[in-house]
C-alpha cells in the first residue's frame, strides 16, 4: 500500500512526537474539529500545498512532509472525494500514531 501525506509546520509535529500521535486535520484544525485526518497522496501533495499555503508555498518557513505508512494505523483510512465525481484525498479517521510516520520530508 503507496504512502499517504501530510504537510505541517515542524513545530506542530514535534509536539504530537513528545505526545505521541498526530491529532491535526489540516491547518488550524484538529481531528477533533474535522472528524478525520486530511492526507494527499505524493501527485496530490503540490495542489494541497498551494491551497493551504499559497501558490509558491508561502507558509511558514518551517514546512515539513509527514510520510505515513499506512499498515501502521490503528484507525481506518479511506479515500474519499470533498464532492461527488472529485478526485479521492486519503483520510484517517483517527490518531495516527507517530511510530507510522517513516519519514519526516522538507518543503518544498
Amino acid at each position: 500500500m503507496p504512502y499517504i501525506l501530510h504537510l505541517t509546520e515542524r513545530s506542530l509535529w514535534e509536539e504530537a512526537r513528545a505526545r505521541g500521535t498526530w491529532e491535526h486535520s489540516t491547518r488550524g484544525r484538529t481531528l477533533q474539529q474535522e472528524g478525520f485526518i486530511h492526507f494527499s497522496t505524493r501527485a496530490q501533495l503540490p495542489g494541497v500545498a498551494a491551497l493551504l499555503y499559497g501558490p509558491a508555498g508561502e507558509g511558514p518557513d518551517d514546512l515539513v512532509v509527514l510520510v505515513v505508512d499506512p499498515t501502521r494505523l490503528d484507525a481506518p483510512l479511506r479515500y474519499e472525494a470533498p464532492e461527488p465525481g472529485g478526485e479521492e484525498f486519503p483520510h484517517v479517521y483517527g490518531p495516527v500514531p507517530v511510530d507510522a510516520v517513516v519519514a519526516v520530508e522538507p518543503w518544498p
